[in-house]
């Protein structure tokens, strides 16, 4: 058994940059790509991911920085400390289920797949730490395998008809076509960014603005084109941060960059995806004629839409005043600002890119994400504890704006926990309500894409 662990492990350490080549040259060969093409694909995904990974560290180290240099300016003293995605995927790893459930995910995947289910194939398992997340939350919670186990597992069948949902989305709208992001802590927020859009139709004024990257482009020319923006939002929240004129320029430029580079090194994964992506297809359309079936991806591959880095470098300042204004937050936002490009995907796809709405509704996202930061971060730091995390000096609690997006790992922490009374049927409440949206909006993705087609 320690072998085998030893060996996922080692695996595990290589990251989604060296991981994904690997398991996509597999994949190509088992679908008869052949090695040459295979790997070309592989390596080609891996380089995109490591340009994708430079760039979006971009935004960590000027926009975070400037973050911090904020909430030092304002003496904040909020006692989550956000350690970032890369913590919390560690954490995760690290928990004894997770050799577990690398098996047990893929398996439900393919049963899913063969007894038509589900039409995601999810090759990016270096992302199931989402999904175990959701099982070592309560595994540390309950001291149950049986019961962390199962939620895992449901985590991830929602999350997989989640993906199902919201494809023609991504082939439509992200321009991703046969690709489905079953990333859970981004599809999850779906539901909800497809509800809060139906609710934003309702209000007069602002059911008439549809302001656009295509709009600010063809209106003000080139200080409509992302390069521009990225460099005006840069220079923002440089002087929000009180910096002096050289580091405002120099967060205005490298923003600027930001916008320009993350599109490019985006097209260059999806470069080597598409061999594969058509192997795929081919493959199954031989075996199983008329099946279709979509290649579930990391949301990376969204993050390069110009809208979706817009209003992600728009959240930071936002972001920010709703930790300090929100009575009931503790989190201190700093290291994951860094995934907010990830967080504010379905907040631009829902509202078909008006940038208006996607800021109403990543608004309305970040006061539910910093809540469910606050409330979990006794059960993040016990995770942290029990794999022997080391704690930055000060930190007593540890939590993250990445962590804190899933939706349903709250609800099985709330409902596994019925001693707590009050949070039990906020759990339950939570719980209808979420489905409730997801069934009143059902039809929306499906008339959107309609809607564009018909606008071509």
């Amino acid at each position: 058994m320690s072998i085998i662990t030893s060996a996922v492990q080692y695996i595990l350490d290589l990251g989604a940059s060296a991981m994904l080549p690997i398991i996509l040259t597999i994949f190509g060969l088992i679908l008869g790509q052949g090695f040459v093409k295979s790997f070309r694909a592989g390596l080609t995904v891996g380089v995109g991911f490591i340009g994708i990974n430079l760039v979006i560290g971009l935004i960590s180290s000027y926009a975070g920085a400037a973050a911090q240099a904020m909430v030092d300016r304002l003496n904040l003293s909020l006692n989550v400390l956000d350690v970032g995605w890369p913590v919390a995927a560690s954490i995760t790893w690290a928990t004894p289920i997770a050799v577990l459930l690398i098996p047990l995910l893929f398996i439900v995947n393919m049963i899913m797949l063969a007894l038509n289910m589900t039409k995601t194939m999810d090759v990016d398992i270096w992302n199931y730490w989402h999904l175990i997340f959701a099982g070592g939350v309560i595994y540390y919670a309950t001291g149950s395998l049986p019961l962390c186990l199962l939620c895992a597992l449901i985590h991830a069948v929602v999350t997989f008809k989640l993906a199902d949902w919201t494809a023609p989305a991504v082939g439509s709208f992200l321009e991703l076509p046969g690709v489905c992001l079953p990333h859970a802590e981004t599809v999850a927020w779906a539901p909800v960014c497809y509800a809060l859009n139906r609710v934003w139709d309702k209000i007069p004024g602002l059911n008439k603005v549809n302001v656009t990257g295509d709009t600010l482009k063809k209106k003000l020319g080139f200080i409509g084109e992302p390069m521009f923006l990225g460099l005006v939002l840069g220079l923002i929240i440089g002087a929000l941060a009180g910096y002096d004129s050289k580091q405002v320029i120099l967060t205005g430029v490298n923003m600027a960059a930001v916008l320009v580079l993350l599109p490019r090194m985006v097209s260059l994964l999806m470069e080597g995806l598409m061999p594969i992506s058509e192997g795929a297809r081919n493959f199954i359309q031989k075996r199983f004629p008329g099946k279709e079936v979509y290649i579930g991806l990391d949301a990376a591959v969204a993050t390069g839409h110009p809208t979706v880095v817009t209003v992600s470098l728009i959240m930071i300042p936002i972001t920010l005043a709703l930790a300090i204004i929100l009575p009931y937050n503790r989190l201190l936002p700093y290291a994951d600002f860094a995934v907010l490009p990830f967080t504010v995907i379905w907040a631009v796809v829902a509202s078909r890119g008006n940038i208006v709405r996607s800021v109403l509704s990543s608004s309305v996202m970040m006061c539910g994400i910093l809540f469910i930061a606050t409330n979990m971060a006794e059960a993040t730091t016990a995770m942290g504890k029990a794999v022997g995390f080391a704690f930055p000096e000060g930190a007593t609690q540890i939590s993250g704006i990445d962590a804190s997006c899933h939706i349903l790992v709250w609800v099985f922490a709330k409902l596994c926990d019925p001693a707590n009374m009050p949070m039990f049927i906020a759990g339950i409440a939570v719980a209808v309500i979420y489905f409730g949206l997801w069934y009143w909006t059902r039809n929306d993705v499906k008339a959107q894409v309609e809607a564009a087609n018909a606008a071509k």
